[in-house]
């Protein structure tokens, strides 16, 4: 269990240190947000696009958005170096508003999102710690997994319950997606609520690159989805002018018409089967996966998985990567959706080895 407490110890030491103090619900998450002002101070969070590429580190991210045709860009990222203070920790998150506040809903989701994340990571550890039958060591993947799952699960219950009570932004036909990864070592934890999607390149046995799809698309019409609205009364169709374009509607009104089944804020309609509840999964990195690529629905409407890590791979310079993707996806929509305004367009690439492989 030394790694486990080393871990922990690690964390708890981080906190402390900063509110001179044992960590408690409050003082945790204020020590959580120090840590976010000291991280963008030391330039280990970006917010914009451009490039992470920290000195040791195993993680390289290229990160690009692009405003579409319907306004202010309602997309936004982030990606945090050495998150909590933990040297082989990262964490990077792309969100997509929607609505007539939505940039304001994503945004403040990016700010509020890591630093709760890391104070119920933090607060799971140390409940765990507490438990004399747990021992991390014995099977360190199913524990650590459940340890970040029940962590995602509260954040994002706690972030959705603030946003619909902050005064300064109108959540109620408003909304956003996010789709975030932790990178804790050799492990990345995935949690996805909306339509964003994440897709792993990694090496098959030929030796070529091939897209593995970590996350599903949260669309109404999916089978679990659209029962889970209908049994709350909500309504899932297609506009006349939008075949195949599924939509949440609520029992007696044509609003708002979201094209996801599942987002924060858009309380409007969470009483009819929208949830913030957010999916979570794990994968093993090994030396075959070469970088994962975190884009939202402007990018997967016009290029496929097998695209995308092809013109990743494909790009000579990585801090590239991500800006190559987005130019490919805006001129894609030009041919393929010739008369729809270009939706916001934004990506992450995430590196997790020096030198990728390319497709041969």
């Amino acid at each position: 269990m030394s790694q486990f407490s080393s871990m922990f110890n690690g964390l708890a030491r981080s906190f402390s240190i900063r509110r001179g103090k044992n960590p408690g619900n409050g003082d945790g998450r204020e020590a959580a947000e120090a840590m976010a002002k000291d991280a963008k101070k030391n330039d280990l969070i970006l917010r914009s696009s451009g490039l992470v590429n920290i000195d040791g580190s195993n993680n390289f991210a290229s990160v690009f958005s692009k405003r579409g045709r319907k306004g202010v860009n309602q997309d936004c990222t982030i990606v945090w170096e050495e998150f909590g203070c933990q040297a082989d920790m990262l964490f990077c998150g792309i969100f997509d508003g929607h609505g007539p506040w939505g940039h304001f809903v994503a945004k403040r989701v990016r700010e509020s999102m890591p630093s709760s994340l890391l104070c119920n990571w933090q607060e799971t550890l140390a409940q765990a710690s507490l438990d004399p039958d747990f021992d991390l060591e014995s099977d360190k993947k199913h524990h650590r997994f459940h340890i970040w799952k029940h962590s995602y699960l509260q954040t994002c219950a706690i972030v959705d319950r603030e946003l619909e009570h902050c005064r300064k932004i109108d959540s109620l036909y408003s909304g956003t997606t996010a789709l975030t990864i932790v990178r804790q070592g050799d492990l990345i934890y995935v949690a996805n609520i909306g339509d964003s999607r994440a897709v792993l390149a990694t090496t098959s046995d030929d030796g070529n690159l091939v897209p593995i799809q970590l996350t599903v698309d949260f669309k109404p019409n999916l089978p679990q989805e659209a029962e889970r609205i209908t049994q709350c009364k909500g309504r899932v169709f297609c506009l006349h002018d939008e075949p195949g374009v599924h939509r949440v509607w609520l029992p007696d009104e044509e609003s708002p018409g979201l094209a996801m089944s599942r987002a924060f804020g858009d309380y409007c309609i969470k009483d009819y089967g929208l949830i913030s509840v957010p999916e979570v999964t794990q994968r093993h990195i090994t030396s075959r996966d070469q970088f994962v690529v975190l884009a939202t629905d402007g990018v997967w409407d016009v290029i496929s998985n097998e695209e995308a890590i092809r013109i990743v791979s494909s790009t000579p310079d990585k801090a590239k990567a991500a800006k190559h993707l987005v130019e490919s996806a805006a001129r894609a929509w030009k041919k393929k959706r010739k008369g729809i305004a270009m939706d916001d367009i934004s990506a992450i690439c995430l590196f997790f080895h020096s030198i990728p492989l390319s497709i041969t």
